[in-house]
């Protein structure tokens, strides 16, 4: 029977041997995001023989999700056991996050025993390096003219340092409490976790950042990490929208400083807000990674 526990720092080189191994695109198979994010939905992990599980078990519906495992071995094998441990539960297999890519590997291993609904909210949005390098070409024509406001103010990007933590934590933690002033939004608390999460393990998870500073005070914070042997991933990017081009000007100075080698970005999903979504959008994704929920007849 699986085993499932919170997971700790102390599982990121055996996390990210599986995760290594599948090469897969999606956000969720980070090791900084799993121990950052683990207590918005109650997630917990376990380890089957090569794969690597994670299963969330805060959801609204009360049913353990899980996310396709990583790593190597025999798909069949940990999905009777996934199955085995869900029907324990009283509740049939459901998974998240499924890409089309594993859908064709579900249907040659079940035959179309399972349903699947698309997850537009929490679909990524993945970027040619290239495009949020350059801006070039028609369609980024409005962000070029961002970048030029941005460029006209008095700022300087540099990339985080050690010494920056504590500024950034403090600048992210103003930008929440404007947002939610009294503290109650379980989102915001989880997030605020999250952002604690990776700056007190900045360095172990392999972090990179960048902030830009006007008149000596933080305006804007970014960081993210290698995904996969492809893609650079974006966790976290906040801003200080009084100064007109910031968004894009730390999008654009952090993808050139610290994205080399990459050819795309993944900017995570838009969680169906629509503000987030137009702003996703705006920057022209390559394609979205559609992700889809499977539920198990």
């Amino acid at each position: 029977m699986l085993e499932f526990r919170r997971i700790t720092l102390g599982d990121r080189d055996k996390v990210n041997t599986a995760l290594r191994y599948s090469d897969f695109m999606g956000c969720e198979y980070s090791f900084a995001n799993n121990l950052a994010w683990c207590r918005l939905a109650d997630s917990k992990i376990c380890f089957y023989k090569d794969f690597y599980i994670v299963c969330a078990f805060g959801g609204e519906d009360g049913v353990p999700t899980f996310v396709l495992p990583s790593g190597k071995g025999d798909y069949r094998d940990v999905f009777d056991e996934m199955k085995r441990f869900s029907q324990n539960m009283g509740c049939p297999l459901q998974l998240c996050g499924v890409t089309e890519s594993s859908l064709k590997m579900l249907e040659e291993l079940f035959h179309g025993g399972f349903t699947k609904e698309l997850d537009r909210d929490g679909c990524d949005y993945i970027y040619r390096r290239t495009d949020l390098a350059e801006f070039a070409g028609k369609k980024f024509h409005q962000k070029r003219n961002h970048l030029a406001r941005f460029n006209r103010l008095d700022s300087e990007f540099s990339l985080i340092e050690e010494k920056d933590f504590d500024d950034c934590i403090s600048f992210i933690t103003d930008e929440y409490n404007n947002k939610y002033p009294y503290g109650t939004e379980h989102s915001a608390v989880a997030e605020q976790y999250a952002v604690n999460t990776y700056f007190s393990n900045f360095n172990e998870l392999g972090l990179k950042g960048g902030i830009i500073r006007i008149g000596g005070k933080i305006a804007a914070v970014t960081l993210g990490e290698r995904l996969n042997s492809n893609t650079f991933c974006v966790h976290i990017e906040k801003a200080d929208r009084q100064y007109e081009g910031i968004y894009t000007g730390i999008c654009n100075n952090f993808v050139k400083a610290c994205t080399d080698g990459f050819e795309y970005i993944n900017r995570e999903e838009d969680l169906g807000i629509e503000g987030l979504r137009k702003s996703k959008l705006s920057y022209h994704p390559a394609f979205l990674l559609n992700k889809y929920i499977v539920k198990f007849k």
